[in-house]
């Protein structure tokens, strides 16, 4: 796995272009997934020859042993805004375990898998042990049934998440994990740092064009810093639109289009409902931006959306964020969870104990304070509620790939 850690990175330059023409990537964000990619590899090799198994002394003197095996046959399918980062985060671990694996690609973004596979003959794994496919939902589906697949791994939205969890429950029952969407919250208290709360909900929001999973899209800030926030981040975003550049592929472009006409449309239409039907003020953006080719929308902010508009509590994954302001902690809390989903959040604040305790009580898989929390190596990622089940990463993203077997001793023979 070092050996293609380091292959992966010759292709940083191919995959960034090959990523720029599927889905609008710009080359620096697609450069930086790549070498994150490589990363995972690196860490999971550190882990292969680490799976230790454990032992017990009864009081009737017997022994048992606990031993970590692998499943078998494994698969993932993965979403499309950062697939060669999901190849790494699905494969890695379940290599390491022992597993061999079937990687399924999204339709939209199929290219850059298939170029990093012959790397893996290259490293020296044998053939049949990592495959890729190709293919729409059918080929999904057809994973997901499969009587000889062990193990599937997804990463993509709730609707088809339920298909995958069902088709394997009604197949081999097959073990799974959901990596899910989100619509999460960030918290923004009397006493955070204003630049960098409004840093962190603008530009790091924006990345990818607001085509993540783990987005904080709803912010809610205390009243009495409200106006100075607010205004802050309405000419964060207004700023924003310099960083769209033409070509995706300039390494001088920051943030990009939507990855084709049917998110376009998705993101659009929740705009359209925004403005329409939510109640709320549109404070910035709400149009495509004009004079680019492709799919361009402008990073757009609503105020006050009613509780059940469709901009407020459905996952938009797009540059579109919803603000809301309240008074007291409990109540940032009660809104922060107030939400089907569980993937992410953050809060900002320099009082530790109020960080400690807030980050306590919210229910998400991961919680930022006084900044956006990326998934690293070495910790879990993943969700509460309807944000999916299990992890990935870290130790848990391990020990995923691996099923446990107790073997029991009588010494008294």
């Amino acid at each position: 796995m070092l050996k293609l850690a380091d292959l992966i990175e010759t292709k940083a330059d191919e995959i960034a272009k090959i990523e720029a023409a599927s889905i609008g990537q710009p080359a620096g964000s697609s450069r930086m997934i790549t070498s994150m990619c490589a990363s995972v590899y690196r860490y999971y090799a550190g882990w292969a020859d680490k799976i230790a198994g454990e032992s017990y002394k009864e009081e009737d003197g017997s022994y048992k042993i606990v031993q970590y095996e692998p499943y078998g046959v494994c698969a993932g399918i993965a979403a499309w805004n950062a697939t060669i980062l999901y190849v790494a985060w699905k494969i890695a671990p379940a290599l390491a375990a022992g597993n061999t694996f079937v990687f399924k690609s999204s339709e939209k973004a199929p290219f850059s898998p298939l170029l990093v596979a012959p790397l893996y003959k290259e490293a020296g794994f044998p053939p049949g042990v990592v495959n890729f496919i190709s293919g729409n939902g059918l080929t999904g589906a057809l994973l997901s049934a499969h009587m000889d697949i062990d193990k599937i791994s997804f990463t993509g939205s709730g609707v088809t998440g339920r298909k995958v969890q069902d088709a394997a429950a009604k197949s081999n029952l097959k073990k799974v994990t959901l990596e899910l969407g989100g619509k999460s919250p960030a918290l923004i208290f009397d006493d955070a740092n204003l630049e960098n709360a409004v840093t962190q909900n603008s530009q790091l929001f924006l990345w990818n064009t607001g085509q993540v999973c783990a987005a904080t899209s709803r912010v809610f800030v205390q009243k009495s810093i409200a106006p100075k926030f607010i205004e802050a981040l309405k000419n964060a975003f207004k700023n924003a639109e310099g960083a769209f550049g033409s070509d995706p592929a300039q390494a001088t472009t920051m943030l990009g289009p939507l990855a084709d006409k049917l998110q376009y449309d998705r993101v659009m239409s929740f705009i359209e409902s925004g403005k329409a039907e939510s109640g709320a003020e549109l404070l910035v953006g709400g149009n495509k931006i004009e004079g680019h080719k492709g799919l361009y929308v402008q990073p757009t902010i609503f105020l006050n959306a009613k509780d059940d508009a469709k901009i407020y509590r459905e996952e938009i994954f797009g540059p579109v964020l919803n603000l809301r302001t309240f008074e007291t902690e409990e109540e940032a809390v009660k809104l922060a969870n107030d939400t089907a989903y569980g993937l992410s959040s953050a809060l900002y604040t320099e009082s530790i104990s109020r960080a400690l305790r807030v980050a306590s009580k919210i229910k998400a898989g991961t919680v930022g304070i006084n900044g956006v929390a990326f998934p690293a190596n070495t910790t879990p990622f993943g969700g509460f509620k309807q944000s999916g089940y299990g992890r990935e990463l870290g130790k848990a993203g391990l020990f995923a790939y691996l099923q446990e077997k107790t073997i029991s001793i009588n010494m008294a023979v």
